[in-house]
Formats: structure tokens, C-alpha cells, sequence
């Protein structure tokens, strides 16, 4: 791990997490953490899973979503939100939007697999299509929000998303105490920036990891460079981390408090979600799986005390999943 900033070096603080915590208190669901001995004989330590596929929407995303939302003025949520998201963020801004009274405009790729896409339809937010490959969501949604007034909830580089984020490490860390290592999935960035913040705080000496699948390596390319670098727009099963660059905001706390990125291949992400189910009865999407993963193929040292690991989300449909758990 890099060298301990202070709080007030970083865009976030473990104050900020706290906060978010303060005004999700009742509304996001506190998660449970499961364990298996399977799965400890396996790493050589005690694992502890963070079980946000079973958030509201499915995945993590709505911690931060909810908190961005809650923290505008009312004449800002008069006027609506807009975001751009492959699914679960687009999921989590627009249910948050509906519990705090303002309408949302999601921009989100043609591909999007039809579960996500229902679900935010079902939340009651206005849907735009476009081609992840050809076109560029950040310019859709800019000229959206410029056109009809709206506030942008961006999926991960905005300070209140982090925080929000980092409220799951946060209950993590309470209920099962301090921790050894805490792996994450990183995408843009948002989540392992915000529960890097806490845990440095809450586990001193913790080792935060990152798992990024191998088609979207741009995190551990840009840890590599000390830049954030850019990659063409992955095609990786783990949608949710089909990120080609990492946030500014979310960089410049990563860069100071992972200790790196481990990357998974999409055939290893496809045992992890089978192995979940097999093993743990419980249903991952692909994104939330890397952190099983990168321990079930040994790429993690458990190193010393508990291993945290968060699995960001389960939403993926009955068809794909039922493809990938019966894949040779």
C-alpha cells in the first residue's frame, strides 16, 4: 500500500461514509454477511462476504445512488436527475429518485441485458438507448442535462456516490470487526475508493484489493502507469466492469490506498458465479463474482486475520445464468 494520506488530502473522508450511513439508515438494506469453511480451508483464512447482491436493485449501487440524491436541494430534485449506467447504477438512480420525489433520465447502452433494463423501466425512469461502442454516454447525457435542466448523478466519480459506496465496508467492518484484507470490484472506481476510505480507518494496516476482469484492466494499467490511463470499451462478461478509464476522484484515492489490482479472466468469473451458487446458494452476476474468483484460483495471499470480500451484485437474468452455470 502506498504511503497514509490524511483525510483531508482525499476527495472523501471516512466522515463522509459515515454520514451516508446516517441518511441510508432504514432505507438501504444492511446486508447480510455469510460465511462457508468451505471456502476458509480453501484460502487458509476466515472469509467474510458482504452479500450486496441482496441490496435493493440488486447490487451496491443504489448505497451511492440514494446518497447523491438525498443530498441535493429540493429545487434540484424538482428539476431531475440524469445518469448514464450499464444497469445497475441506471437501477439504482432511478429508484432512489422515485423514494425522494424526482424524476430520472437514464442513458444506457443498447446491449444492456434486458433484466437492468426492466428493472429501471419498472423504477419509472425515462430510458435512452445508445451503442457503447460508437457513441459517447457522457455527451448524451451532458447535452440532456443542458437541454432539459437536469442534475447529473454520475455511476462512481462524484464524492457523495463514493461515500454512499463505502457504507458497505462500513457494516462489514461492524459486524465482523477488523479485517486482514478486504477485496473489491473495481470498475470505475467508486466502490473501492469508498470502502478503501473506511476500512483504512476502521482496520488499520487492512490491505485493500482491487479485481478488475482481464478485457477491463484499466485501473491496474493506470495504478501501473501513476496515471489514469484509457482502454478501448471491454467486452468482458462482467458488464458492471466494462469501464475503459477510472474516475478522476475515484484515481486519486485508489492510487493511495489499494494496495493493487488483481485481474480475472471472464472463464474464471463463470466458476466463481457457478460456485456461488453450488457452494453458497446464492446468485452473482459476473461483476459481483470477481472477488470469489480471484480467491478460488488462489491469485489472492490471504495474509494475516480475516479476508473481507465485498460481491457487489446479482443481477443477471434467469437465461444467462442458467447459460453460464451449465457452460463446459
Amino acid at each position: 500500500m502506498a504511503d497514509s494520506p490524511s483525510a483531508a488530502e482525499l476527495p472523501v473522508s471516512a466522515a463522509d461514509v459515515r454520514a451516508a450511513a446516517e441518511r441510508l439508515r432504514g432505507v438501504a438494506h444492511r446486508t447480510p454477511v455469510l460465511r462457508s469453511r468451505t471456502l476458509d480451508g480453501i484460502v487458509g483464512a476466515p472469509v467474510l462476504l458482504k452479500c450486496e447482491n441482496l441490496q435493493r436493485i440488486g447490487a451496491f449501487k443504489f448505497r451511492g445512488a440514494y446518497n447523491a440524491i438525498a443530498r441535493l436541494t429540493p429545487e434540484q430534485r424538482r428539476r431531475g436527475v440524469v445518469a448514464h449506467s450499464s444497469g445497475n447504477h441506471a437501477q439504482a438512480v432511478a429508484l432512489a429518485a422515485r423514494e425522494l420525489g424526482a424524476s430520472a433520465v437514464i442513458v444506457m447502452p443498447k446491449d444492456t441485458p434486458r433484466l437492468k433494463l426492466d428493472g429501471t423501466a419498472g423504477y419509472g425512469a425515462e430510458i435512452v438507448h445508445y451503442d457503447r461502442y460508437t457513441e459517447d454516454r457522457d455527451a448524451i447525457s451532458a447535452a440532456l442535462a443542458e437541454e432539459r435542466g437536469l442534475i447529473m448523478i454520475p455511476p462512481f466519480d462524484h464524492p457523495d456516490v463514493i461515500a454512499g459506496q463505502g457504507t458497505a465496508a462500513l457494516e462489514l467492518i461492524e459486524d465482523a470487526g477488523p479485517l486482514g484484507s478486504l477485496l473489491v470490484p473495481v470498475g470505475g472506481g467508486g466502490l473501492a475508493a469508498g470502502c478503501s476510505v473506511i476500512a483504512t480507518e476502521l482496520s488499520p494496516g487492512v490491505r485493500v484489493i482491487g479485481i478488475e476482469p482481464e478485457a477491463g484492466d484499466d485501473t491496474y494499467r493506470s495504478l501501473a502507469a501513476g496515471e489514469r490511463i484509457a482502454v478501448p470499451v471491454p467486452h468482458t462478461l462482467a458488464d458492471g466492469q466494462a469501464v475503459p478509464q477510472p474516475g478522476e476522484l475515484t484515481f486519486a484515492i485508489n492510487r493511495r490506498l489499494l494496495e493493487g489490482i488483481v485481474l480475472v479472466s471472464d472463464a474464471e468469473l463463470v466458476e466463481a458465479v457457478r460456485w456461488a451458487y453450488e457452494r453458497l446458494k446464492i446468485v452473482l452476476e459476473p461483476s459481483g463474482a470477481s472477488p470469489l474468483a480471484a480467491l478460488l484460483t488462489g491469485k489472492i495471499n490471504s495474509g494475516d486475520g480475516p479476508v473481507g470480500v465485498i460481491l457487489s451484485g446479482g443481477n443477471i437474468g434467469a437465461e444467462q445464468f442458467a447459460r453460464l452455470i451449465m457452460a463446459d
